[in-house]
This record gives C-alpha cells, sequence and structure tokens, in this order.
C-alpha cells in the first residue's frame, strides 16, 4: 500500500510540476527596463563579486564577474585541460594521481570558501570530486588547484566540502554506504555490511595544508549537504541524509518508504576531545595526498594508508539524529546560527529546527529512539517552525542578513523567500527552469550580501539558441535588495553549474599573483638565463633546457633526435611582467600544449615516431612578432649518427 501510495503521489508532483514548467516557459520577468543597467559593468571596470561555480561534470571550477555574468577563468581541477597543460604537463600529472590510478576526471559540485569567524575570507575555496571521492583546494591569490586529497571508505562524495566557522575543518560524508573496509559481499546484506562515513579534514590555518584527521562511523544511510554552525552552534556541523529504510534498490521507490529521514548533528569540538582521549580506532584505508609546491612550479603526489574512526556509540553525545520529511537535500543554517532549515524533497513545507531547543531536548532527553546507538531526537521538541505551501520539490535554502530565507523549488521551478520567525512566505518568482541550487554571496555566512540570488538552473530549452541535443545549463541573477525580487540577467554556464559561490571582489583582487619572481623558481630544470640553454642526451632520453621571452625561443634549431628518442621539453617563461604567458606545442605531440607563466618553469614529454623536419611555435599571443615565435626540431633515423646541435642565438 505505501509503495501504491508513493506512485500515486509522484504521478501528481510530476502532473503539478509539468503544469507550473509549462505557466513559468509562458511568463517573462525580464521586463524591468532597469534591468540592463543594473548589471552593466562599463569597459574598464569591474565586477562586485567572484562568482565561484562549480563545473559540475566538467570536473572544473568557472570564474564569472557578478552582476555582469562575464565568464573570466576556466579553472582545471579534476579534469585535463589542454588550453594550459593541466594534467598533461610533467608538473601537473601527480595531481591526478588517485589509490585507483591517474584519473583525469571528476564530478566537481559544490564550491566552499574558507572562513574566518564564519565570514568568507579570500584565501582558498575547496571544491568536491564526486565519482572518486577528493577534496581540491584553490589557492585564490593564483585561481590555481594547489591541493588535492583522496578519501577512503568513502563512496559519492557529494556531501562535500563544507567548512567550520574558521576553516578548522572541511567535512566530507558519503552519498553511497559501502562496506568498511570495502569487500566482497551480497548487496543484500547491506543492513549488515554497508556504512556511511564522515570525514574531518583539517586545514592549517596558515598555508592551507589539508590532513585526513578523523572519521566518523555511520549507519548505512546516504549522506547529503552539509552546513557548520555558527555562535553558540559554531561546534557543530549538519547533515541531511535520506535512505533511512537502508534500502539497496529502486532508491526512488524503496528509500521513500519512511515518514522521516534526517538531520544528523555533530559535535565535532566533542569529536576532538574524545580524539584526544584516544577513543578512535585505527583502521586501513589507502588514499593519495598530491601538493602543488610553487617554489617548483611542480606537484608530488603520496600514498598513505590509515585513518583513525570513531563510533557514535563508543562516543556518549558526539552524534544525535533529527527527523526530517523525507529525502532532504538542503540542510542550511541561518547567520545567526539558531536555525537549522531542511529541505525535504517530497515535502509540502520546510521545517526550520531550533539549536537552542535542540540542546534542551538533549539535556531533557527527548528521545524517540536510536539508531545504532544514536538518539534520535523528537521532532517537535526541536523544532523551530514550518514553513507552510512554499511550493514543489524544496531542495536549498540560503539567506540574505536581513531576516529572510531563499529556498528552490526544484519541481514548481522557483525561488520562495519566506521570513525567519514567522515563517511566512512573502515573494516567490518563477526560474527557468528546474532550479537546482541557489546561491546569495555570502548567503551561508554570518554576515551576507544579500545583494543578488542566482538560480542555479537544469533546463534552459527555449531560453537560449539551439545547440543540438545538448543545450547549456543556465545561471540567473536576481536582485533581492527590495521587498520583491526582480530577475536581472541569464547567463550560459559551463557543464553543470551544480553550486556556486560568491565573494566581493575587494577580499580577493588585492592578494591576486601577477608573476612567479625568477630568483624563486626552484624548479630542478629551470633555466633563468638565455646563456644556460641546452640540450642533453642521455641515452635515448632528451632534455631540451629551454627559454621563451617575447618573441623567440630559445634554442629555436635543435638537430640529433632521433626516432625513439623520449624528449623532455623543460621550459621557462623569463617574462617578469604580468599577463604574459607563453604557450609552447610542437608538432605530432601526444598530450596538449604548455602555457607557462611568467616566471614558471613547465614539462612537455614529446616521442617522436617519424623522421623530419617538426616546428613549434608559441600558441599564446604574446606581441606583435607572436607569429615568428617559432623553430624547428630535426628527427633522424632511430641508427642515425646525427649528433646533437642546437642554437643559442649566434
Amino acid at each position: 500500500m505505501k509503495t501504491k501510495n508513493y506512485f500515486i503521489s509522484a504521478i501528481i508532483i510530476i502532473a503539478l510540476s509539468a503544469y507550473f514548467y509549462s505557466c513559468s516557459s509562458k511568463s517573462d520577468l525580464s521586463k524591468d527596463t532597469d534591468a540592463a543597467s543594473k548589471v552593466y559593468v562599463a569597459p574598464g571596470s569591474h565586477d562586485e563579486f567572484y562568482g565561484l561555480f562549480s563545473g559540475g561534470f566538467s570536473g572544473q571550477m568557472t570564474v564569472y564577474g557578478l552582476p555582469s555574468g562575464r565568464l573570466l577563468k576556466v579553472i582545471p581541477v579534476f579534469s585535463q585541460q589542454a588550453e594550459n597543460g593541466w594534467g598533461y604537463t610533467e608538473e601537473t600529472k601527480p595531481m591526478l594521481e588517485t589509490s585507483y590510478g591517474f584519473i583525469p576526471w571528476d564530478d566537481a559540485h559544490h564550491p566552499q570558501l574558507s572562513m574566518t569567524n564564519s565570514n568568507p575570507d579570500g584565501r582558498w575555496v575547496f571544491i568536491n570530486g564526486n565519482n572518486t571521492p577528493r577534496i581540491a583546494r584553490i589557492d585564490l591569490s593564483s585561481f590555481r588547484t594547489t591541493e588535492i586529497i583522496e578519501i577512503p571508505n568513502s563512496s559519492g562524495n557529494h556531501s562535500s566540502p563544507f567548512c567550520t566557522e574558521n576553516t578548522e575543518y572541511v567535512v566530507a560524508g558519503t552519498r553511497f554506504s559501502v562496506p568498511t573496509p570495502n569487500k566482497d559481499v551480497p548487496i543484500s546484506t547491506y543492513k549488515e555490511n554497508f556504512k556511511g562515513n564522515l570525514s574531518f579534514i583539517k586545514v592549517d590555518k596558515d598555508n592551507g595544508r589539508m590532513n585526513l584527521e578523523f572519521q566518523i562511523r555511520m549507519p548505512g544511510f546516504n549522506y547529503d549537504l552539509s552546513r557548520a554552525g555558527k555562535a553558540a552552534s559554531k561546534d557543530w556541523v549538519f547533515f541531511s541524509c535520506y535512505n533511512s529504510e537502508q534500502a539497496n534498490t529502486l532508491l526512488e521507490v524503496n528509500a521513500s518508504q519512511n515518514d522521516k529521514d534526517f538531520i544528523a548533528a555533530i559535535n565535532w569540538r566533542l569529536a576532538e576531545k574524545y580524539l584526544k582521549e584516544g577513543k578512535a580506532k585505527d583502521e586501513p584505508g589507502k588514499y593519495r595526498h598530491n601538493v602543488w609546491n610553487d617554489d617548483v612550479h611542480s606537484a608530488t603526489s603520496t600514498e598513505k594508508n590509515g585513518v583513525k574512526v570513531l563510533y557514535p556509540q563508543d562516543c556518549p553525545g558526539l552524534v544525535y539524529l533529527i527527523p526530517t520529511p523525507k529525502s532532504p537535500h538542503g540542510c542550511d543554517v541561518d547567520p545567526s546560527g539558531e536555525y537549522i532549515a531542511a529541505s525535504g524533497k517530497l515535502a509540502a513545507l520546510i521545517p526550520v529546527f531550533s539549536f537552542s531547543k535542540m540542546q534542551k531536548a538533549v539535556q531533557e532527553k527527548k528521545f524517540d529512539s536510536d539508531v545504532e546507538g544514536i538518539p534520535i531526537l523528537n521532532y517537535e521538541a526541536v523544532l523551530a517552525g514550518e514553513v507552510q505551501n512554499p511550493g514543489l520539490g524544496p531542495l536549498h535554502t540560503e539567506f540574505d542578513g536581513n531576516g529572510y530565507g531563499y529556498t528552490s523549488m526544484f519541481l514548481s521551478s522557483e525561488i520562495v523567500k519566506w521570513k525567519i520567525g514567522t515563517w511566512e512566505v512573502v515573494d516567490r518568482i518563477p526560474t527557468y527552469y528546474s532550479i537546482g541550487h541557489l546561491m546569495i554571496p555570502g548567503g551561508d555566512a554570518a554576515k551576507p550580501w544579500g545583494k543578488y540570488v542566482v538560480a542555479l538552473n537544469k533546463i534552459t530549452k527555449d531560453r537560449y539558441l539551439p545547440t543540438g541535443p545538448e543545450l547549456t545549463h543556465s545561471a540567473q541573477l536576481y536582485d533581492i535588495s527590495g521587498d520583491k525580487m526582480k530577475l536581472l540577467l541569464d547567463f550560459p554556464t559551463n557543464g553543470e553549474p551544480h553550486y556556486a559561490q560568491a565573494i566581493h571582489a575587494d577580499l580577493v583582487k588585492p592578494n591576486s599573483k601577477k608573476i612567479y619572481k625568477l630568483e624563486n623558481n626552484k624548479h630542478p630544470h629551470a633555466t633563468l638565463n638565455e646563456k644556460d640553454v641546452k640540450v642533453v642526451r642521455e641515452g635515448n632520453i632528451v632534455r631540451v633546457y629551454m627559454t621563451t621571452i617575447r618573441s623567440h625561443f630559445m634554442p629555436d634549431m635543435i638537430e640529433g633526435i632521433k626516432v625513439g628518442d623520449i624528449v623532455y621539453w623543460h621550459i621557462t617563461n623569463l617574462e617578469q611582467d604580468w599577463d604574459i604567458p607563453h604557450g609552447f606545442a610542437v608538432m605530432g605531440a601526444q598530450n596538449s600544449e604548455a602555457l607557462i607563466m611568467p616566471g614558471e618553469t613547465q614539462t612537455i614529454v614529446w616521442k617522436p615516431e617519424r623522421v623530419g623536419i617538426f616546428p613549434f611555435y608559441c600558441s599564446d599571443f604574446c606581441s606583435a612578432l607572436h607569429q615568428e615565435m617559432q623553430g624547428y626540431i630535426r628527427v633522424s633515423a632511430a641508427d642515425s649518427k646525427t649528433e646533437i646541435t642546437f642554437n643559442k642565438g649566434q
């Protein structure tokens, strides 16, 4: 009967969704004649915010200016990028190593800005790799990925990498519970053998270096989004989780049987105490830790094994479960740290829980039951209020700092604004179409900027010029500075913009790196002066120590290379001027170009397979004589007696 009722409910939801979709497609809120002026950024002027957007299945992160919607940069994170050689050059390949080997792709969902006092500080942005569980850290002074840590005993790293008040930790949950340690067991033994692990990655406050500090072994649920507390709740993190049924097949039916799923409330400060007291168990877990070093312009990959694991049943007060409507996605903490909004995708309301009521319920032991020794708090005892009839498919909430929450409604394709305290809906506006996450600049912080909300939409049919079966994904910018939300701008996005964060430009611009100083270049194959260029043979290994500067390579003529050689091009950009990278491309290369920043050294490997003369050239326009920036390499037969020769500009 439950399954039958579920399908009837699903049909009703789909029908209503189609109705709202149809209505939305026929309406147009872009007729505000002042909209263009509100997003216009004059030539030579800068946007107010950096928007940091996940690339979803592209494995990248994109940077947009807001409010203009102008694409500023694509940052390769978990994916190779031929544009700049990321994952192709010898220096960057180690960044994509995992315990499974070299994996040059992932599914990047949730950017998270580093925090100080629960506000973005402009130092770093973290992002998750969903498929092969990883967390990356991007340095906002260079907009380059500088660290990637793999997460063992985890699968489907979706609920990641949300950070605590002062970036003490970034946290990660497992979407797919798995046997831990992973082993060959019947999938039908899910309830007996499958567990969920919550990982706490400690972040060095000075240099950002990450370390897998501990994991918490949880029941075999699916763990979704997380947010850390603030102020009174700052020592806690809250994870939404679903599949409390612990089903292992057809989850759209079998994981929707229970009336309630949970928010898992974790006292991470207490976890630290238990860790120091020796409560954690040492367990196996193989993973890779990859770190970029700016001094040597290279990355290293280190294999690690082992993790400390805390079990809630051995650690009283560590974890509590808060019942919430089924299949929650969002789990969002308001700027005061008092309220936790939970969005059940199949619910017709948004429950908002009170942290102070939660503390009182714990003290008074208002527990309904437990799961594997973890107490389940009474729903009414911790409830602050319910936002009634917000729309269909509540997904994710952020806050404007002015007393309002904004929730995305996936099925009814709209953003709903509601008032904290009274829980009444005060405004709603259509999105085009099927909004997933939304983002307010600083919307997860203690002090949001609260000027805009950005809708991150999954479907865009009829909004843009068609491009075959696959259409662009889309972001929409709304003005929320007044009582009513106003649509200002649509702009296409790269990949799937699953989630985004934004930060005021003044927190990032002053620290933006312009060059890498040559005197600090410690790359083992750097050539810091044209007079030191050379070509060295070591058996069938040939190393070309090359420099590049406007508008020539040195050397730009090389002979004596043979079929079967392995040629390492170690190229140093001698420029010390901002925005003058040089590219290097050679005919027949089986990887990509290299894009070398001022003062940097990068390496491309080339394996000639035929005799002849092969040109190389600068692939990034650098001066009026860019076309003249080229050279030749002569490849002779494998048994040739031709000696290595090269020019030094004479």
